[in-house]
């Protein structure tokens, strides 16, 4: 029979969410704070994002430069970082996980759960496109893996499936490996991204982008020799190249909250949680892009260090919060986090995501047909952040129905 081990705080994820919650859970006096990690590194998606854009305004970072910074933070305090290790399962009712690592399997009972594992791009085969199932396909994650934490070979002429920031990324990152960007492809109408960096991709480096079109085929034996795409007229093309990165897409790393017994949320397809990050299971608080595929790295950062503080007013007595009312979103707006509201949470703002490009759109927010709140936003594009503040949260019936956020 495997032994239990106790401590006081089980961080699952050294990400960013789970290094500044460990970080700061350390620092306050939570006692034994321990980090699981299944990489070999602490640091999540930023040790392999060699680009910039991390960081603050006053002192920008490169992703393993941010990730180092954040693991630094976390050992400082005091927090115990065990990397190769994997948590399996519940082994018990309360906050128990059965793990396995280096040294063999391990019950570990804490007093209280951060789950801060992630997201996780949909691979091809999750994306439903035919073909053959030649060398030479990656999603961003594993390009930059090979690229830059590796140092592998990728091709020659690749091909990027989408046109976000991580695709923008993504591309760098194939310059950065000696290949040519032959296209980026998008269904939709323009590039999801800043227009500068648009700009920068097409007159910088050449880089052509498809928009409006959708990969329907990949083609080759042994190695993918190309593409077969199809534009919104219906006329069919085949692109050239040795490499696809398929970019964005992201879902939840929810494994582990889905065999907690979790409740999830239908937008998200991540854990429900209001504003201080409890989940519905009591000890087991969730942060960062668990609960919200995908925001950047600092908004999981931030949002570890507000689990951490919900985690020592639990620690110190504070009860169990209710689950709260649930708040949802309306077409074309496809999910909002946090999707709770409990009235003894401090507010905190919502994030939210569009399906469709939005220009300054009134955002309005409605319980049992009452309106409690109506807030003009910027112009808000797919794959990126929408906020909406949390005024409104005092105006919230507890006894009430769902409340509904919407764009008309």
């Amino acid at each position: 029979m495997t032994a239990t081990r106790p401590v006081d705080v089980l961080v699952v994820g050294a990400g960013p969410a789970g290094l500044a919650a460990a970080a700061r859970l350390a620092a306050a006096g939570a006692g034994r704070v321990e980090v699981l990690e299944r990489e070999a590194r602490p640091g999540g998606v930023p040790r392999h994002s060699a680009h910039g854009g991390f960081g603050t305004w006053t002192r920008p970072l490169t992703g393993p430069g941010y990730a180092r910074l954040l693991t630094q933070a976390a050992e400082r305090a005091g927090a115990t970082l065990r990397t190769g290790v994997t948590a399996l399962d519940w082994a018990a009712a309360g906050p128990v996980l059965s793990t396995v690592g280096p040294g063999g399997p391990e019950t570990v009972e804490a007093r209280a759960v951060v789950l801060a594992t992630g997201a996780r791009e949909r691979p091809r085969a999750a994306r439903l496109v035919p073909g053959t199932r030649p060398a030479g396909v990656y999603t961003t994650g594993e390009l930059q893996q090979a690229v830059h934490l590796f140092g592998q070979h990728i091709g020659t002429r690749a091909v990027v499936v989408g046109a976000s920031d991580v695709s923008y990324a993504a591309a760098g990152t194939v310059r950065a490996a000696g290949a040519d960007v032959v296209a980026l492809v998008t269904e939709h109408p323009r590039a999801q991204t800043g227009r500068a960096r648009a700009q920068a991709a097409r007159l910088g480096h050449g880089t052509p982008l498809l928009t409006d079109t959708t990969v329907t085929e990949l083609l080759g034996h042994g190695r993918l020799s190309g593409v077969r795409v199809r534009h919104r007229d219906g006329r069919t093309t085949v692109l050239p190249c040795d490499t696809v990165v398929f970019t964005g897409d992201f879902v939840p790393d929810h494994e582990l909250a889905r065999r907690g017994g979790l409740t999830l949320d239908p937008g998200t397809r991540g854990p429900a949680v209001g504003a201080a990050l409890h989940t519905s299971r009591p000890g087991v608080f969730a942060a960062g892009n668990l609960l919200h595929a995908v925001e950047p790295a600092g908004t999981a950062a931030r949002e570890g260090a507000r689990a951490a503080g919900a985690v020592l007013d639990f620690l110190a007595g504070a009860p169990w919060p209710d689950p709260g009312v649930p708040v949802a979103v309306e077409a074309p707006l496809r999910w909002i986090a946090p999707n709770r509201v409990t009235p003894a949470a401090p507010p905190a703002r919502h994030v939210l995501r569009t399906g469709i490009p939005l220009t300054r759109p009134v955002l309005y927010v409605h319980q049992d047909g009452r309106l409690l709140h109506r807030e003009r936003r910027p112009t808000a594009l797919p794959d990126r952040t929408l906020t909406l503040s949390a005024r409104w949260h005092d105006r919230v019936d507890p006894e009430g129905g769902e409340v509904r956020v919407s764009t008309g």
